[in-house]
């Protein structure tokens, strides 16, 4: 899954994809940190705090609605307790959430409370996606069904 790399302030069309890709306007500063195929906001690097000044411990977050729905179904398998229940993974869940909080005001990924606990695979997928990759990625995207979708996500819908 070839993804593209952004950076700079979101321009206003930006914004508008995002609010229409999460269902609602964004509670945060970002900016794209990853582009899908098709040039819209696939992963968003949030702020560590929101427009209102409270933290937002949530730093990337997964906005392209195919990856999205893809990650939704493994977690709706049991998914994050495979994770959590992977020996070999626990690792690396503890180094992302060091690493995350490292980045993003202390916050561990998805804002989690006990860092050998795994909150949210989108977020931990969209860590990875904006850090590059890590073990904790390649564990999501070996076990969910992704694929960027025939058409973007944000693309008008053809009248019938």
């Amino acid at each position: 899954m070839k993804v593209a790399r952004s950076a700079g302030s979101p321009p206003s069309s930006d914004r508008e994809a995002v609010a229409a890709l999460i269902g609602r306007e964004p509670l945060a500063g970002f900016e794209v940190a990853v582009r899908c195929p098709f040039g819209a906001p696939a992963v968003v690097r949030n702020l560590a705090r929101d427009e209102r000044g409270r933290p937002f411990p949530t730093r990337d977050w997964l906005t392209c609605r195919a990856l999205a729905e893809a990650v939704s179904r493994l977690e709706a398998s049991g998914g994050v307790r495979m994770l959590e229940s992977d020996d070999a993974m626990r690792e690396h869940v503890l180094a992302a959430h060091r690493r995350h909080a490292a980045l993003h005001d202390g916050h561990r990924v998805a804002g989690s409370g006990d860092p050998r606990h795994v909150k949210c695979l989108h977020a931990h997928l969209a860590f990875a996606l904006d850090e590059g990759g890590s073990p904790v990625g390649d564990w999501i995207r070996g076990r969910a069904d992704l694929g960027w979708p025939e058409t973007c996500c944000v693309a008008p819908k053809e009248a019938s």
